[in-house]
């Protein structure tokens, strides 16, 4: 039984420096072991164990107080109850030092699970942050590319303004010149109305002066 217990805490030792020191692979070994140990019946079968280790470590204390007793009533412990003693003694011992680092396994496999997984949450948002980042980039790269489009219609708008303007004040002067011209061609044809009635004046005085050459 002592040398199953020695065993049997060796092994507890070499898993719990496994699983905090990283030696290569070996630490996943030994946690994919554990995952394995705790699914299905497992936990129930570990549990019976601890169970039968406690009332083992129960009856050995039990033992011990016995043979104390005993003693006391004698006033000494004969050679036999004495290494009784000292076999229930080291056996209790390795009992609890074996539950303890069975305990202590169990907590640090919990929380490197648990580290694990906030390392993967942590490398998730990372990913996610760095993603945004990007997207901030990229919108922040046509945000630019927005602002010189609309700097550049802004500054065609601005030279079609004042080319609609230019155009505007060409076409009044032009409408100006047009009524000029107008006006003009007005008077001219006024003139030139006048013009031939004094025409019609003057042919009808030498018509008549010719009438009365004609006459004398």
């Amino acid at each position: 039984m002592i040398q199953l217990l020695f065993l049997v805490l060796f092994a507890e030792g070499v898993m719990a420096f496994l699983l905090l020191v990283k030696i290569g692979p070996l630490r996943e070994l030994v946690i994919k072991s554990l995952d394995q140990l705790k699914m299905g019946k497992g936990p129930a079968t570990v549990k019976t164990i601890a169970g039968t280790m406690s009332a083992i470590l129960l009856s050995s204390f039990m033992s011990i107080l016995k043979i104390q007793n005993k003693g006391a009533k004698l006033g000494t412990m004969s050679p036999m109850d004495q290494v009784l003693w000292r076999t229930h003694l080291l056996e209790a011992s390795l009992i609890g030092f074996t539950l303890f680092l069975g305990f202590i396994i169990d907590r640090i496999h919990h929380y490197i699970k648990k580290l694990i997984r906030l390392r993967s949450r942590v490398g998730s948002s990372t990913e996610e942050v760095q993603r945004l980042h990007e997207e901030r980039k990229q919108l922040k790269e046509k945000d630019d590319k927005a602002s010189l489009e609309i700097k550049k219609l802004k500054e065609e708008i601005s030279t079609l303004s004042k080319n609609l303007k230019n155009l505007k004040s060409e076409s009044e002067e032009k409408d100006r010149k047009i009524e000029t011209a107008e006006a003009h061609v007005s008077s001219l044809q006024k003139q030139s109305a006048d013009l031939l009635l004094e025409y019609d004046r003057l042919l009808e005085d030498n018509q008549n002066l010719q009438n009365q050459g004609n006459k004398s």
